[in-house]
C-alpha cells in the first residue's frame, strides 16, 4: 500500500466494560501524538501495534510492510516488527554502563542495516558525560534520555513512546524535553507519542490524534486539533488555542520579540530565532479578557481586534467566549458570567482580545 511512508493501524478491542475500535492513517513523518484522559486507549494502541496484545480484526502496515493483517494470516512476532519502544520507566540494565546500555539496542541490528550510529544518538540526546556512568548514578530524566537512545538505535522503521515524560518530576520534564524536540528536527522515522498532558503534545506533536472511550473523536494537525479539543473533551484550566507564527521582530531595547500571524502579533519574552523562525504559542482562555474599545492606558500589550462567535456557560459564574481575530485564528477568553452581562457581548460582536500571558510551545 503506502509509498508514502504512512502508517495505518486498525483493529477492534473487546474487554469487560471497554470496547475500542479503529481504523487510523498517520503521517510517515513526524510525531504524532495519541492525546487523550487515562482509559481512552492510548497505551492499547501501542501494544497492538507493536504484536504485544491480542485484537480482533487487526491490520497494522508502516509504509509498505504489512506487519500484521488478521484477514490474510499475517502477523509478525515483536522481535521481528522493526520498532523502537519507550515506555514510562527507563528499564535500564542496572549492571550495564550507558554505553553498553546503548550498544545492547544496535546488536538487535546486523551491521548492514543499521541506519542510527551511536556518535549520533550521544550527540542528539547529550549522553557523552554519561555513557561511562552506571544507571543508579542517573536522574530520572537521564535514564529516560538513555532509554530512547537505546530504542533509536535498533534502527527502527517506528518509534513508539508511552508517556515518557509522566514519571518525571517537573524539573527533570523541563530539562528532557528540549532533546526531544531535537530528535523531532533530526529523525526522518515516524514517531508515536501517547501522552495526556496537552503542553507536550503542543510542543512536540506534528500531527494529533485524540481519543476517547475507544474512538477517535480528531485527528490531524495539532494546531487545528488541539484547537478543538475542548469541544470533545474537558480540558478545564488548560483550555486555549495553539497558534503557529512567525518571528517578526526582535525589540533588543526591552528584550522581547514580537510573533506575527494570520490576525495580528504577540509580544513575547525574547526568543533566541531567526527573523522568520517558525514558532508555536499557547494562549490560555484564563488568560484572555476582552474590553468594546482599545484602551490606551493599559499595562497590557497584546490587544488584537476579534469577533464574538459563541458563548458557552461554565458552571454558575463563567463563561468560555469562542473568539476570531480578524485574520481567522481563533482564541478563547473565559470571563464571568457578570462581565459578559455588563458588556451586553452577543455573537457577531467586535470586541478586543487582552491577552495577558502568552506560552511558548515551540
Amino acid at each position: 500500500m503506502s509509498s508514502d511512508g504512512s502508517v495505518r493501524i486498525a483493529f477492534a478491542l473487546q474487554h469487560p466494560g471497554f470496547s475500542m475500535k479503529l481504523d487510523l492513517t498517520v503521517p510517515g513523518r513526524g510525531v504524532t501524538a495519541l492525546f487523550g484522559r487515562s482509559g481512552s486507549g492510548k497505551t492499547s494502541c501501542l501494544r497492538v501495534v507493536a504484536g504485544l496484545q491480542a485484537a480482533q480484526q487487526v491490520h497494522v502496515q508502516v509504509g509498505d510492510e504489512v506487519w500484521q493483517d488478521d484477514a490474510q494470516g499475517i502477523c509478525l512476532p515483536t522481535h521481528r516488527r522493526p520498532l523502537g519502544y519507550v515506555f514510562q520507566e527507563a528499564s535500564l540494565f542496572p549492571h550495564l554502563s550507558v554505553r553498553d546500555n546503548l550498544e545492547y539496542g544496535m546488536r538487535r541490528v546486523p551491521a548492514a542495516e543499521r541506519r542510527v550510529q551511536l556518535a549520533q544518538v550521544v550527540q542528539w540526546l547529550g549522553l557523552s558525560t554519561l555513557v561511562d556512568r552506571r544507571p543508579e548514578g542517573l536522574s530520572g530524566g537521564e535514564r529516560q534520555r538513555v532509554a530512547i537512545g537505546r530504542a533509536l538505535l535498533a534502527s527502527p522503521r517506528l518509534l513508539l513512546m508511552d508517556e515518557p515524560l509522566s514519571a518525571l518530576d517537573l524539573a527533570s520534564r523541563a530539562a528532557i524535553l528540549p532533546y526531544l524536540q531535537r530528535l523531532h528536527a533530526e529523525l526522518s522515522i515516524p514517531v508515536l507519542y501517547v501522552s495526556h498532558a496537552i503542553d507536550e503534545v503542543a510542543r512536540l506533536a506534528d500531527h494529533t490524534v485524540v481519543l476517547d472511550a475507544g474512538r477517535v473523536v480528531a485527528s490531524g494537525p495539532t494546531a487545528r486539533v488541539l484547537n478543538e479539543a475542548g469541544d470533545v473533551l474537558p480540558l478545564g484550566e488548560e483550555n486555549g488555542v495553539l497558534i503557529e507564527a512567525a518571528v517578526g521582530l526582535h525589540d533588543e531595547a526591552y528584550h522581547l520579540t514580537r510573533l506575527d500571524f494570520a490576525g495580528g502579533h504577540l509580544w513575547v519574552s525574547r526568543v533566541d530565532r531567526p527573523l522568520g523562525g517558525a514558532v508555536r504559542a499557547r494562549v490560555l482562555a484564563r488568560d484572555v479578557s476582552v474590553a468594546l474599545s482599545q484602551a490606551g492606558d493599559s499595562s497590557i500589550a497584546n490587544l488584537l481586534p476579534a469577533r464574538v462567535l459563541r458563548m458557552q456557560e461554565e458552571g454558575a459564574d463563567r463563561v468560555l467566549l469562542s473568539l476570531e481575530t480578524g485574520g481567522g485564528t481563533p482564541l478563547l477568553a473565559r470571563i464571568t458570567r457578570r462581565s459578559r452581562d455588563q458588556l451586553g457581548l452577543a455573537p457577531g460582536m467586535a470586541v478586543i482580545a487582552q491577552v495577558k500571558s502568552v506560552a511558548l510551545a515551540a
